[in-house]
């Protein structure tokens, strides 16, 4: 069973392929891989594109699970480029967002994929707000990772002004992403935001941001939700 999982930038190639591949392949995927949304070389583009690729893929072979790795911070959301259920998202509590874009997108593709698909082998995830934020989930880690362990209070301070790191707000100049640069004047995102990742990993992560856990709980069953769905 292979999982295709569809990103918008090369961090989050970077973490699928070193971090969440091979725990995933341990809970019953032969293959996991990322696919740029619209085949390029990053940018998050118009739901139209992304829809297209997902049930491409879905169409490839009937044992392909998909799923989407994409920033609540940067979908578009007014114009022929918005996502089903981001400018709606937008007036709900930070907990409900990414839940409300999911449902959207999952019923989006399955109205594509017709009435016999099997609404297991697409799981939407979107992230709150942005990758960095599951940075946040063990500072210290996130600190040497970089090579600035200085740097483990600062950015701890960041981490306890919220409930939790994936409440880390987005606007353009307090994203998780915009406050690391400003600790870090010469921060490589692809780079240390991997090295990062590997540092902190995915239980820190799983438990500090719960938004995250749910969907790598789901990944982590699809492989016999698959199974079941077929016999």
């Amino acid at each position: 069973m292979t999982l295709i999982v569809h990103v918008e930038g090369h961090t989050e190639e970077s973490f699928v392929n070193e971090v969440l591949a091979p725990h995933l392949v341990g809970h019953g995927f032969v293959t996991v891989r990322a696919g740029f949304i619209g085949g390029g070389q990053g940018g998050i583009t118009s739901w139209t594109v992304a829809q297209r690729d997902i049930v491409d893929h879905l169409r490839e072979d009937a044992t392909y699970v998909a799923t989407t790795m994409v920033d609540y911070y940067g979908l578009p959301r007014t114009g022929t480029a918005a996502w089903p259920g981001r400018a709606e998202a937008a007036e709900l509590p930070v907990g409900d967002k990414a839940d409300a874009i999911e449902e959207r997108l999952a019923a989006s593709v399955a109205e594509e994929m017709g009435e016999a698909f099997d609404r297991n082998r697409f799981v939407p995830y979107v992230m709150m707000h942005e990758f960095e934020a599951l940075l946040f989930s063990d500072c210290a880690a996130f600190a040497r990772a970089i090579d600035q362990p200085h740097l483990r209070e600062a950015l701890q301070e960041i981490r306890d002004t919220f409930a939790n790191p994936e409440e880390i707000d987005d606007s353009p100049n307090s994203a998780p992403s915009k406050r690391v640069e400003a600790l870090v004047a010469r921060y490589q995102k692809p780079w240390m935001g991997t090295l990062a990742a590997l540092a902190v990993g995915l239980d820190a992560m799983r438990e500090a941001c719960p938004h995250f856990g749910r969907w790598l709980n789901r990944l982590e069953r699809s492989p016999r939700a698959a199974a079941r769905a077929a016999t």
